[in-house]
């Protein structure tokens, strides 16, 4: 399955001419565990949240710089989402089929219906180039700016960009 995940992430920048860098690296499925692990010359290192408001109706993913601690509640509040809290293995599993630890930008291939809403923190959205996984957690990838753009326009997913509100 983890073969089928990467071949099918890396078979869709290949055919929609999206550039870019991959590197593999044992599994990882925390930021410490990046930091720790990985070691990538290039690219904003990001963090990603599967999130779902509170009657379970909408499901977010967000996505951050790796070390912003991101206020959910304030979020919530600036966004008009509400309450939120994080989407279960199974909510996970069936909106981006992605495993926990795999959550990532490219998660947006796995959801045709445009059933999961994406926010974009500001500073992700403005970097040269990011790094994600290509929906497993044994590689990552390096994405300048125009193919994460081009990534989001090609499935149709229009992110919300704003300054995603951090816990001090």
């Amino acid at each position: 399955m983890t073969t089928d995940r990467l071949r099918k992430a890396l078979d869709f920048l290949d055919t929609h001419g999206i550039p870019y860098d991959r590197y593999d690296h044992p599994a990882v499925f925390t930021v410490e565990e990046v930091t720790e692990l990985v070691d990538i010359p290039k690219g904003q290192r990001t963090k990603n949240l599967f999130v779902r408001d509170k009657k379970g109706r909408r499901h977010i993913l967000i996505v951050v710089p790796f070390d912003k601690q991101v206020d959910l509640m304030a979020l919530g509040a600036a966004t008009g989402l509400g309450r939120m809290s994080f989407g279960s293995k199974q909510r996970l599993l069936k909106h981006l089929d992605v495993e926990p630890g795999s959550v990532t930008l490219m998660g947006v291939i796995n959801d045709p219906d445009h059933l999961v809403e994406v926010i974009v923190d500001q500073a992700i959205w403005n970097a040269d180039s990011v790094r994600c996984h290509p929906l497993v957690n044994t590689s990552t990838v390096v994405l300048d700016q125009a193919g994460m753009r081009q990534l989001f326009s090609i499935t149709g997913h229009e992110p919300t960009v704003l300054e995603v509100p951090s816990r001090c």
